[in-house]
């Protein structure tokens, strides 16, 4: 075989940096912020209640500007995005190193949420567009390096927060933004390619009111799920309306912002959304409410409950490391989401004397669903999107995703109580075994997962 040939068929391995990078930035920014909530709230006078819209406004712009993006990526190709949503980031963290208040941090969260938005869809485009160009059916160590790259954030995002904020303030964990924009910006410029689009269709046209019912049906739910309380109803008979006529003018318009046509026809990836959203609900659940717990409820210092949940992230990426080539994805979601119900029947064991090996086992345990399930979800979207909108897809997967983190929020604040003991743990176990069980019953009669990464499920027979 001749060099040529091989350069032809061979994945541009000069785009992995850009993506993983430009992929990275959104969880980084998602697990920092949680050692700087205290500080900011201290240097800035401001009340926990206030320094939580330092996290709610980065989901909110996400959750709404995934999709967007990725819409706008499937339409105009990946460069474009990627470089305007760097230079977003590189603004943002200015932002908010120089913020004077928290109404400042807040706008600079908002503006990070969107620019890290490209990134995931840019990427997820990118390698449908390799995939085709080169003839491979699935790039699976791409898409493991995407997943992996993700949770190594989940690991290190936290202590590396504390690491800036010991050298710098709070405020690092702002800067940090500025040289990895300026990082995509350039490699970006290098490296992406100019012309990447899957669909050749010129004659594309956004659909703005389909843009502005979604997201004002997200803002509204959103805001109600975030601080649930019978005075806010109004604001899910708002998400009501906007939801009624965004499906009315998405049905009716020539080129819709969400197709829910096609999107109504694949039932297979509508279900792999509602998985993805009920196994992000149990791993938000699980991170933040046992967190919680350790500290509040077992008496764990910070740093020992730092310690006590290392084990988790290690082994999700080990098992997903492992995993991560073997096309079959039906399996390992079974596998994951009967491991999610286990351990979460685990926690039913725990009280405020619980022996540390027995917390350790736990968290070794979660690793092996945190491993399999995120990764599958991905491929499985990966191989059921329609090509032509396979960014927008990746999009709806992460608002999904951070619809989860909201309603983990909700329950963990519902069930585990101010003082987060081991009855309020018990609590909230029994909840997250209700979900994961819904889980399992989305995977066990799914017979069209059996077919997601073999050969007759090429991205090019789909488009056919």
């Amino acid at each position: 075989m001749s060099a040529t040939t091989v350069t032809r068929t061979s994945f541009d391995r000069t785009l992995i940096a850009p993506l993983i990078i430009g992929a990275v930035l959104n969880p980084i920014n998602s697990s920092i912020i949680a050692v700087a909530l205290i500080p900011i709230g201290r240097a800035l006078h401001a009340s926990p209640s206030e320094t939580a819209w330092l996290v709610s406004s980065l989901y909110l712009a996400t959750a709404i500007g995934q999709p967007v993006v990725g819409r706008l990526v499937d339409m105009f190709g990946p460069r474009n995005l990627y470089l305007a949503g760097a230079l977003f980031t590189a603004i943002a963290g200015l932002i908010g190193t120089f913020a004077p208040n928290l109404g400042f941090l807040v706008v600079a969260r908002v503006i990070l949420g969107l620019g890290t938005c490209a990134g995931y869809p840019a990427a997820m485009y990118l390698i449908r567009s390799e995939s085709r160009r080169t003839g491979q059916d699935s790039p699976a160590g791409i898409l493991t390096m995407l997943s992996v790259a993700s949770q190594t954030i989940l690991v290190v995002g936290p202590t590396l927060g504390g690491l800036l904020i010991g050298l710098g303030g709070w405020r690092s964990t702002f800067t940090l933004n500025i040289p990895l924009g300026l990082a995509c910006l350039v490699l970006a410029l290098l490296y992406l390619p100019k012309n990447a689009q899957l669909d050749e269709k010129t004659d594309h046209s956004l659909d703005l009111p389909g843009i502005a019912l979604f997201a004002g049906t997200l803002i509204a739910l959103l805001l109600f799920l975030m601080e649930p309380d019978t005075s806010l109803l109004y604001l899910l008979v708002i998400a009501a309306v906007a939801a009624v006529a965004f499906v009315i003018r998405e049905r009716r318009t020539g080129d819709p912002f969400v197709d829910l046509r096609v999107l109504a026809g694949n039932r297979p990836l509508v279900v792999t959304y509602l998985r993805s959203m009920l196994a992000a609900l149990i791993s938000y659940c699980f991170l933040y409410g046992y967190t919680q717990w350790l500290e509040d409820g077992r008496g764990l210092s910070a740093s020992q409950t730092g310690l006590v949940l290392l084990p988790l992230f290690g082994v999700g990426i080990l098992v997903s490391t492992l995993t991560g080539r073997r096309a079959e994805i039906r399996m390992k979601l079974l596998v994951g989401a009967i491991s999610q119900v286990a351990v979460c029947f685990l926690l039913l064991l725990l009280n405020d004397h619980s022996p540390i090996w027995l917390l350790l086992v736990i968290t070794v345990l979660l690793g092996v669903p945190q491993g399999l399930v995120n990764l599958a979800n991905q491929n499985a979207v990966y191989h059921q999107a329609e090509p032509a909108r396979i960014a927008s897809s990746a999009g709806l997967l992460r608002t999904f995703v951070y619809l989860g983190a909201i309603l983990s929020s909700v329950a963990s604040g519902a069930l585990l109580g101010d003082a987060a003991g081991s009855s309020g743990l018990h609590h909230l176990a029994v909840f997250m075994i209700a979900v994961g069980l819904l889980g399992t019953v989305l995977v066990l009669p799914d017979r069209s997962l059996a077919a997601v990464g073999t050969t007759t499920d090429h991205p090019d027979q789909q488009e056919r």
